[in-house]
C-alpha cells in the first residue's frame, strides 16, 4: 500500500465559472435545467389534482421535490460550484449533496406514481409494462444502485480516473449524471415510495444499506490514510474531502434508513388487505377470482392507478 496523494492544485480549475462561448455563464444552463424540471413537476402536480380532487397529491411529495432541486442548485451553482473545482473538499460536499441527499429528495416526491396519474390509460398501460420489464426489474435491484453509487467511489478515487474526469469539463458533467441517477436509483430501491416490482423485502434492503455504509466507511479511511488513493491534491484537502465523506455519508444514511422506516409500515396492512380480499373471494368463479387478484403483488400500482382514474 502507497501513498499517491499529490501535493500540488488540482488541474481542473481552469475556465470553470467564467463565462462559456457566447457568453453565457456556466451557471446559467444548470439553473435553467432546475427550473425547467420544478415547472414539468409543478404542471404534473396541477393535472393530476385537476383530474382527481378528491386524491390529489401529497404537499409532502411536492416539497420533497423541491428540495432536491434546491440541493442540485447549492451544488451545481456558486458558491459551491467554484469551490468544488479548486479544493477536494468542495468537490466532496458537490459529491454528497448530488449523489446522496438529493436523490432521497427526489426519490421522496415519487415522479413515476405523479406520471401515473396524469397520463391516459393506454400510456399509463405501456409505462407499466416498462416498470415490470426484465431490463427495468434488473436495473432498480438494489445490489445494481450500490454497485453504481458506491462501488464506484473506489474506482474514481483509487484509479487516475478522478483527475482525468475533472480535467474535462464535459466529462465532469457525465460525472456529476452518474452520481445523480446512481444516487437515485440506490435510494428507489431502498426506500422509494414509486413501484418497484423487483424490490426485496425489508431485511435484505436492510443488508444493502449496510453494505453501502460499511463501503463507504472504509473508502473514506482509505482515503483519509492515503492507501491507494490518486487524487491530484494537497494532503490537506484529501484528509478534509475524506472526513466530509465520512460524518456526510453517515447522516445521508440515516435519513435513507429512516425513509425505509417510514415505508416500511404500511406494508402489513396491505398484506392484510389482500388476505381479507382473498378470504372475500373463496366461493366466486374463476373470472371472479382472476378479477380479484390482479395487480395485487408487491409494488404493483392497481389498475386504476394505472389509468389514471385515481
Amino acid at each position: 500500500m502507497g501513498h499517491h496523494l499529490h501535493g500540488h492544485e488540482h488541474g481542473h480549475g481552469h475556465g470553470h465559472g467564467h463565462a462559456a462561448g457566447g457568453g453565457i455563464p456556466d451557471w446559467l444552463p444548470p439553473a435553467l435545467l432546475l427550473l425547467a424540471a420544478c415547472a414539468a413537476y409543478l404542471l404534473l402536480v396541477r393535472r393530476a389534482r385537476h383530474r382527481n380532487p378528491v386524491l390529489g397529491w401529497s404537499r409532502w411529495r411536492t416539497g420533497f421535490f423541491l428540495v432536491g432541486i434546491l440541493l442540485l442548485g447549492v451544488a451545481l451553482l456558486p458558491p459551491v460550484a467554484p469551490f468544488a473545482h479548486e479544493d477536494f473538499r468542495g468537490h466532496m460536499v458537490q459529491h454528497l449533496l448530488i449523489g446522496m441527499y438529493a436523490p432521497l429528495a427526489l426519490v421522496l416526491a415519487a415522479p413515476v406514481t405523479l406520471l401515473l396519474r396524469t397520463l391516459p390509460p393506454s400510456g399509463g398501460r405501456r409505462l407499466t409494462a416498462v416498470l415490470h420489464s426484465p431490463p427495468a426489474r434488473v436495473i432498480t435491484h438494489p445490489s445494481v444502485g450500490l454497485a453504481l453509487s458506491t462501488g464506484g467511489l473506489a474506482v474514481l478515487y483509487f484509479t487516475p480516473l478522478y483527475d482525468a474526469i475533472t480535467a474535462d469539463p464535459a466529462a465532469h458533467w457525465l460525472l456529476h449524471a452518474h452520481f445523480l441517477l446512481s444516487g437515485c436509483l440506490f435510494a428507489h430501491a431502498i426506500a422509494g415510495p414509486d413501484p418497484a416490482p423487483a424490490r426485496p423485502g425489508v431485511r435484505a434492503r436492510l443488508v444493502y444499506l449496510g453494505v453501502a455504509i460499511a463501503a463507504h466507511a472504509v473508502i473514506s479511511q482509505l482515503m483519509y490514510g492515503g492507501f491507494w488513493a490518486d487524487i491530484h491534491a494537497p494532503v490537506g484537502q484529501v484528509q478534509g474531502g475524506a472526513e466530509i465523506m465520512y460524518y456526510g455519508g453517515d447522516l445521508a444514511e440515516l435519513l435513507l434508513a429512516a425513509a425505509l422506516v417510514a415505508t416500511w409500515r404500511p406494508e402489513p396492512r396491505r398484506a392484510a388487505g389482500r388476505g381479507t380480499a382473498g378470504r372475500s373471494a373463496t366461493g366466486r368463479g374463476a373470472a371472479g377470482r382472476r378479477t380479484a387478484g390482479r395487480g395485487t403483488g408487491p409494488g404493483v400500482v392497481p389498475a386504476r392507478n394505472v389509468s389514471g382514474l385515481s
